[in-house]
């Protein structure tokens, strides 16, 4: 199987034959977002540049301003919660679940203040949070919900696609993610009103543009008396060339996802009838997608521990495997600076998410874009020796 076929070749191909003539520069855009839209089970999706820019929007589209708090997972990469930071908010960190690696409802719940404005969930390394939890507890205190599922395609929870569940719901199209055109992003809704913003800030504030349109008539702008700006806005629009090879991804998504899935039964075999390494839990319900495959070391010692593991995996002939980031509020920029910021009430230390500081030591997840089955097969085996000799 190959990571890029010649479906996706053939379209970047066409995209370029057009000689990124103005009348055809929304060709396969358009495409793109009519697909997508119609396999994501929404009414609206609007293309992005890459997938924090699909956040920034989503956040000002629901009006998130200066002062705001948006609550957030510890456990995810900074691009969640930097797009809250850029809107002038605060963002507030709520733990994760122990077994599922999750973002916890009920931290969320105990996050909740009078400047709370939106939630946004993150679907780690493939697998949903708890939707029936976190909608009751978004429609009790009215805040929007935003789904951050870039590493997760074609995840489901209780019979519905991931991204079916909140007011806007984003994607990524980076490298790593199941569809890819080295770079991009999707943000998906079903509301006109959210989708026609989400668009103009988008698309540089342009009149022309609403929730179906990103693209402004030739008549139209080449009229003196033409106002273009009814609001203000970014230039986050999708290249023809990330929207043609998205659009290839996206006819292919499905073994695409499919082959994720294999790889990741083939490392289940190995994590039975053992203790060292536990997989992350997916209950009965959810469809894990399998961005990566996740496991937490069993140890009380995991500043050593962790590096020795990797080190003995690498020694037998492993890939590898990636680390969680640090957890959000430990980098750096949000120590030195967001925590001397006016208004931010939680203090950035061990003990507020002790969850996400357990998982995050002890974190390690496989890649399964293996695209020979073979080449996983012998990763496992090398999983398996490693758990055997490791002391």
């Amino acid at each position: 199987m190959e990571r890029i076929s010649e479906v996706e070749k053939k379209y970047v191909m066409e995209a370029l034959d057009n000689g990124f003539e103005t009348s055809k520069n929304s060709f396969f855009n358009t495409r793109l977002e009519t697909e997508f839209a119609k396999r994501f089970n929404s009414r609206y999706a609007i293309g992005h540049c890459n997938g924090t820019a699909t956040l920034h929007v989503a956040l000002l589209a629901c009006g998130v301003q200066p002062g705001d708090e948006v609550i957030v997972p510890a456990l995810t990469m900074s691009s969640t919660s930097i797009p809250v930071v850029l809107c002038g908010a605060i963002p507030v960190f709520a733990d994760s679940d122990i077994e599922t690696f999750e973002i916890s409802a009920e931290s969320i719940e105990k996050c909740i203040t009078e400047r709370t404005k939106a939630v946004i969930t993150v679907s780690l390394y493939g697998l949903a949070p708890d939707y029936d939890a976190i909608l009751e507890i978004c429609k009790k205190h009215n805040l929007y919900l935003i789904e951050d599922n870039a590493e997760c395609f074609l995840g489901e929870y209780k019979g519905k696609l991931v991204g079916e569940f909140g007011d806007f719901s984003s994607f990524s199209f980076q490298a790593s993610k199941h569809m890819t055109a080295g770079e991009g992003g999707m943000l998906t809704t079903n509301s006109l009103e959210l989708a026609d913003k989400a668009r103009r800030l988008n698309c540089l504030g342009y009149a022309g543009v609403n929730a179906s349109q990103g693209k402004i008539t030739r008549n139209d702008i080449q009229d003196p008396n033409y106002s273009r700006h009814v609001s203000f806005g970014y230039n986050y629009r999708m290249s023809e060339l990330q929207a043609a090879c998205a659009l290839g991804q996206l006819e292919r998504l499905n073994e695409l996802v499919d082959n994720r899935v294999a790889v990741a039964k083939i490392f289940d075999e190995v994590l039975l009838n053992q203790n060292l390494l536990k997989r992350q839990v997916e209950p009965d319900g959810y469809k894990n997608s399998y961005w990566s495959y996740s496991m937490v070391l069993n140890t009380e010692n995991p500043d050593d521990d962790w590096y020795r593991f990797r080190d003995l995996f690498q020694k037998n002939g492993g890939d590898g495997y990636y680390a969680a980031w640090k957890l959000s509020y430990n980098e750096p920029a949000y120590q030195d600076i967001l925590q001397k910021q006016e208004g931010v009430w939680q203090t950035y230390n061990a003990e507020l998410c002790p969850n996400a500081e357990y998982l995050q030591k002890r974190m390690i997840q496989l890649k399964t874009n293996y695209w020979d089955l073979d080449e996983a097969r012998k990763q496992a085996e090398i999983l398996d020796k490693t758990i055997r000799e490791f002391r």
